[in-house]
């Protein structure tokens, strides 16, 4: 009897085990979903953050009541949508690429006139804040730059949103060192906000 016992617990793991590798090799075989150009992949604060479908991809001028808001679904179109429905922001100057939304002339502080916006250092002595603009120089494979939106600020921790990169979200660790803030990023040129 014990021996039958044995044997009929042990068909039954084998079976469970059999049963439980299928699922997982079926869940592996299922293929993710392809996005769309323009569709809704994440938000802000009401603001969709779009699907570009790569970094060149190009899919018109977004243009409101004659503002450039930039070429659709990429980076500075995000942004620059972000600040003009959040906001109601609209840049002095609607052009540039993104490394451009910095200008390394400016002190830690001061007024970027060309984006009607406070500028920012990194590191700075003003700590990022939800709502910020934060420009990345521009980089090997990349001589746009990009830009994306803080969209939380946690201890020792920002995370942003962004638009045209392969995921919405992204961490950055956030250092205070001497009065100093600094996003850990050496590609990170500083943050921006409204006045």
């Amino acid at each position: 009897m014990r021996i039958r016992t044995l044997i009929i617990l042990g068909l039954l793991i084998a079976a469970g085990w059999f049963i439980w590798s299928r699922k997982s090799e079926v869940k592996e075989l299922v293929v993710p979903v392809e996005h769309v150009a323009g569709e809704p992949i994440d938000s802000l604060n009401g603001v969709i953050v779009r699907y570009n479908d790569g970094m060149n991809a190009i899919h018109g001028r977004n243009v409101v009541d004659g503002y450039n808001v930039g070429l659709k679904y990429q980076c500075v179109e995000f942004v620059k949508r972000y600040y003009l429905d959040h906001y109601d922001h609209r840049m002095p100057n609607s052009y540039g690429h993104a490394k451009d939304f910095f200008d390394t002339t400016l002190v830690d502080g001061m007024l970027n006139k060309d984006r009607g916006l406070l500028q920012f250092t990194n590191p700075s002595g003003t700590k990022p804040r939800v709502g910020d603009l934060v420009v990345l120089d521009a980089w090997t494979g990349n001589s746009f730059g990009h830009v994306a939106i803080v969209s939380a600020v946690e201890s020792g921790e920002v995370e942003v949103i962004q638009q045209n990169t392969r995921s919405s979200r992204t961490t950055y660790d956030l250092d205070h060192t001497d009065g100093r803030y600094r996003i850990e990023s050496k590609r990170i040129s500083g943050w921006l906000r409204m006045p």
